[in-house]
Parts: structure tokens; C-alpha cells; sequence
């Protein structure tokens, strides 16, 4: 009978939503806010359910590193920033494996103020002061150096406290382009200058999505309907209702303001954080190995790996994404 229902699901006699749903644990990098935001509306519009999925987010934040509980096998998947973490997991033999890339771009932002003489990206590395966090100066940064011309004389700690740059309109600061922008207009009473790093170089995918190697090999097809139920849910966020989506981060994350998740949205749009590139052709998710490749390629030259630390074959599968999904559904929302 299990072999009946089985094939009746696949063919399509029963929808998977009549079936036993499988329990899914999903893990984020940081509290709920909109760059989360279409996992949430998976969950809450049905999207995961009628792919047969029960998923559980957990949250995130400055003092919760949920890294290890994927190789743990404590969680299913994991939302990550960007391929830097999956290069360092196979560098190290760490059995994850990259299966979607959300963001086309990533966020990381260098943010000025207006009217300094910073509205170029090549003026930014005149700048007497930087705001940088420590985890950032030893990685981007480095690329930023090497690539661009900054200098370490300028490293100031950033602590995730807009006081300093506020005070100092020569300082620098980086940021999520699609938050920090947000909050340095709310305390600052101005709109900084933002300046993307995937705009000039830094061409990293963000937000990928990441599983056990082991998943991959035994599960594949519970892999397909999370990436594809996830699309889906980011479709209906971006382009569709997303009240009841925000209800729930706002729920989860009471610090931030239903204002400040809508600013992120249209800054996520207006950047083509999501759509933009690859995934207007082959869907949100979307990526090319090329890219990856070319990505690390810069990393060796700024000094983060060397030549052959990373077996690249085993950083991500395009064998889930660059299918299209959800691009009927985007243009029907009118989406891009």
C-alpha cells in the first residue's frame, strides 16, 4: 500500500498535501527580519505544507551560532551568508553542500554620509575612518585591500552601533544594504550613501541555502520540495500578501517595526538583491558554477585560501535550482 500511495503521489492521483508531511528543521543566520522573509511566507501561506513539508524555523542572532547543528544533524537545512562559510566547511571536511543561492547580491553595503565626497565607490578607500567588525576584516575586507586599495590605517571595531558613524560624517560603516540604511535614516534624520560590494566585484551568491552532503545523496527528493516550496514562498513575499508573513516576524522579533520591514523589502527590490541576473531566466535560487568558481578565484588573490584548499565540486549542486520555478507565479504577481 506505502508503494501505491507512493506512486499515486507522484503521479499526481494524490496531492502531497494528503500524504504524511515530513518534519523539516530550518535554521536562519540571524532574528526574523524581511531578508528571511519568504522562508516565513512558505510557512505561513501553505507553500511548504502543500509540498508536503511540516518546517520549523529557528532563529538566528547575535549570540546563537547555528552552524554546527547541521553537520550535528540536529537541523535539516541552513541559511547561510554567503559561499565563504561552505568554502571554509569543505576546506575544513565538513560535509555540507550549498543546494540554492536566495540572493543574486549579496547585502554587504560600505554606507557614507551624504555630501562628503564619498558618491563613488573608487572615493570610499580615502576615507580616514571604517567601521568594520572583526569578522569582516578578515574576509571582505581583505578582498576590499587587494582589489580596491583600502588600508588597514583606517579600521575602527564596529560594535553594531551607528553612534560612532553618526558623530563622525568622514567615517565609513558597513552594513546590510537592505537594514542598516533603514536604521541610519531613522536615527540619523538622513539618507546615507549606499554602496553595494556586489556591484563592484564582490560576486558572491548570498542567503544560500545548505544541507548534508548525505541529504543530497539519500533524499534528493525532499531537498527538490524545500528549494522548490522556499522559491515559491519568496515569489509570494516579495510580489504578493505578506501580512501574515511579517505577522510572524514580528512575533518572533519584537525589536523590529512592521516599517522597517517594509523599507527592507523595497531596498531588496530596488538593489535586485533577489531578482536580478541568473534568477530572472532560471528562477530565484539560481546559480552557475562559473560564478562560484570565479568567486574563489578572487578570494585566493586577496589571501583567504590558496590555490587548491577548496575542492569546488563539493561546495554546492545546481541539480535543485535553474528550473524556472515560481517564474510564471512572479509574472503573474507582477514581478520582473
Amino acid at each position: 500500500m506505502r508503494v501505491l500511495a507512493y506512486l499515486s503521489c507522484l503521479l499526481g492521483l494524490i496531492p502531497l498535501s494528503a500524504q504524511a508531511a515530513d518534519s523539516v528543521t530550518f535554521a536562519t543566520n540571524w532574528k526574523a527580519q524581511a531578508a528571511h522573509g519568504g522562508f516565513y511566507q512558505a510557512v505561513v501561506d501553505g507553500t511548504y505544507a502543500r509540498y508536503g513539508l511540516d518546517v520549523r524555523i529557528i532563529q538566528g542572532g547575535p549570540s546563537v551560532n547555528n552552524r554546527p547543528l547541521l553537520p550535528a544533524g540536529r537541523i535539516d537545512f541552513l541559511m547561510t551568508g554567503n559561499l565563504l562559510h561552505s568554502f571554509d566547511n569543505i576546506r575544513n571536511g565538513v560535509p555540507t553542500v550549498v543546494v540554492a543561492a536566495i540572493f543574486q547580491k549579496d547585502p554587504q553595503a560600505l554606507i557614507a554620509h551624504p555630501g562628503q565626497g564619498y558618491q563613488t565607490f573608487e572615493s570610499l578607500r580615502t576615507a580616514p575612518v571604517v567601521f568594520i567588525a572583526k569578522d569582516a576584516q578578515f574576509t571582505w575586507w581583505q578582498w576590499l585591500k587587494v582589489t580596491h586599495g583600502f588600508r588597514d590605517e583606517s579600521l575602527r571595531p564596529y560594535n553594531y552601533n551607528l553612534a560612532p558613524f553618526l558623530a563622525n560624517p568622514k567615517a565609513l560603516q558597513q552594513g546590510y544594504s537592505v537594514a542598516e540604511p533603514i536604521y541610519v535614516q531613522n536615527q540619523g534624520k538622513f539618507k546615507p550613501v549606499v554602496h553595494l560590494l556586489a556591484d563592484h566585484g564582490f560576486s558572491t551568491y548570498s542567503t544560500v541555502i545548505e544541507t548534508r552532503a548525505d541529504t543530497v545523496q539519500k533524499r534528493p527528493q525532499l531537498v527538490q520540495r524545500f528549494v522548490d516550496a522556499s522559491i515559491e514562498g519568496w515569489v509570494n513575499y516579495l510580489y504578493g500578501d505578506r501580512k501574515a508573513a511579517n505577522a510572524v516576524m514580528l512575533r518572533d522579533n519584537p525589536e523590529m517595526s512592521l516599517a522597517e520591514i517594509e523599507a527592507s523589502v523595497a531596498l531588496m527590490k530596488a538593489q535586485g538583491i533577489v531578482d536580478s541576473g541568473e534568477s530572472l531566466l532560471d528562477g530565484i535560487g539560481a546559480m552557475r558554477s562559473a560564478r562560484i568558481a570565479d568567486f574563489y578565484q578572487q578570494m585566493v588573490k586577496a589571501g583567504l585560501y590558496k590555490p587548491g584548499d577548496v575542492d569546488l565540486t563539493k561546495v554546492a549542486t545546481l541539480q535543485f535550482v535553474n528550473r524556472k520555478v515560481g517564474n510564471d507565479l512572479r509574472k503573474r504577481l507582477g514581478g520582473p
